[in-house]
């Protein structure tokens, strides 16, 4: 039967080569490029600052969720013909997918926030001008990239440089630094606790990166990349899930290794861009602050590029319009997320670090609600056409989502009784 519903027999499809994948993969690179914004690294530079190595088991449970969450998603959307927000308002109702979307509209949207003010403080750091000013010029070339042809291929291609370059940045100071301490780097894996006063550190941390968002907006541009069903079966999906988690903790486990190598033995706690900068100081010395300046700009405007386009998609997919991103509603809807966005920026009196923090710790609501949906749709006999169960990954959601869940719940209500 489900080779009838199919078109083809999965066990013929020929697994692609390397090269053949390399080409296939992409909308995982944009994914990276959404979660590493200038929230990732300062909440990664705060863990490492404030924590030393004692919270990098955080990077076991985001690698499992990470690569749960994204395949789930993929699998759900190739096997139904639907991304994820059209297929729980088939198969659940138009309600549903409206509250879905509505939610993580909400949640993209805090995070938009914090890369407006991470673009900005990557400027001051690079120009000395001020932060605001320098939000104002980086958003005016984001704009015309979305108004531009090829949106897809644009963001993609220049999502790509920005990780890149950060990869580039922090691995070359953590070289210069010496490394880590083997004995604590490795206890930091292998004892599981939350030191005093981390858990919403944690919670942020966990909820930039892996958030069930990724993979419900990686299913939206699995169609822009024009997948196919065969890409389930042929290593494309499974390739482009491990490219976008692996590159994720490569670059934030640089900065919280570096963060405790050079920040935790003196003490010092980000509070400031300038904060972060002195990270690179052992290596770069006076260049320390352009070039943390670049990897805040880099990684807020490869965020933005993806970040402000996820939530208007995944909004329009729940209510029902159109989700092509070079479409009208779109592009327009884009530019007053980000008009909305500049306008509590500007607003918002504190350091711009902390509002990216803040920023980061609201969008724990994507997860706890599209999880809900996205782990009842895996348990469907009827999605999974009658092949076999994957059970593995049915048993890996429902346990990877009771865990999200539970940590946001936990931490907001300490926050809330704090």
């Amino acid at each position: 039967m489900y080779i009838e519903k199919l078109g083809f027999d999965p066990d013929t499809v020929p697994r692609l080569s390397a090269g053949q994948l390399l080409k296939r993969i992409g909308p995982g690179i944009i994914l990276t490029g959404v979660v590493i914004g200038p929230g990732a690294i300062t909440t990664a530079s705060m863990l490492g600052a404030n924590y030393g190595y004692e919270l990098l088991w955080l990077f076991i449970p985001i690698f499992i969720m990470g690569i749960t969450f994204m395949l789930t998603c993929y699998r759900i959307a190739m096997l139904t013909g639907m991304p994820i927000v059209h297929a729980i308002s088939h198969y659940y109702g138009r309600g549903a997918a409206a509250f879905v979307g509505i939610c993580l509209f909400f949640s993209c949207l805090f995070f938009t926030f914090g890369n407006i003010s991470g673009s900005g403080a990557g400027m001051n750091l690079i120009f000395g001008i001020d932060w605001k000013l320098g939000a104002l010029i980086m958003l005016a070339i984001l704009l015309y990239m979305y108004f531009s042809k090829n949106t897809y291929s644009k963001v993609e291609k220049g999502v790509l440089i920005c990780i890149i370059g950060m990869i580039a940045a922090f691995y070359a100071t953590l070289a210069a630094t010496g490394g880590p301490e083997i004995g604590p780097f490795v206890s930091g894996f292998t004892h599981w606790h939350f030191p005093p006063n981390s858990i919403l550190n944690s919670l942020a941390f966990i909820s930039t990166h892996a958030a069930i968002t990724a993979g419900v907006y990686g299913t939206y541009l699995g169609a822009e990349k024009k997948w196919k069903k065969t890409d389930l079966f042929n290593g494309t999906m499974l390739a482009d899930g491990i490219a976008h988690v692996i590159t994720v903790i490569l670059i934030s486990g640089a900065i919280i290794t570096v963060g405790a190598i050079v920040l935790h033995p003196a003490g010092l706690r980000i509070k400031a861009p300038a904060q972060m900068a002195a990270m690179l100081k052992p290596v770069l010395g006076s260049y320390a602050n352009p070039v943390m300046g670049l990897a805040l700009l880099g990684a807020a405007f490869s965020s933005l590029l993806g970040n402000t386009q996820r939530g208007v998609v995944l909004l329009n997919a729940g209510l029902g319009w159109d989700v092509g991103l070079e479409t009208k509603r779109v592009r327009w809807t884009c530019v007053a997320c980000l008009l909305f966005g500049v306008i509590v920026c500007f607003m918002y009196s504190g350091s711009p670090t902390q509002l990216i923090f803040l920023a980061n710790l609201a969008t724990s609501i994507g997860t706890p609600t599209a999880g809900f949906f996205v782990t009842r749709l895996i348990w469907r006999s009827d999605i999974n056409l009658g092949m076999k169960p994957p059970r593995l990954l049915q048993i890996s959601m429902t346990v990877c989502y009771i865990f999200a869940t539970a940590i946001t719940i936990y931490a907001l209500v300490s926050r809330f009784l704090k």
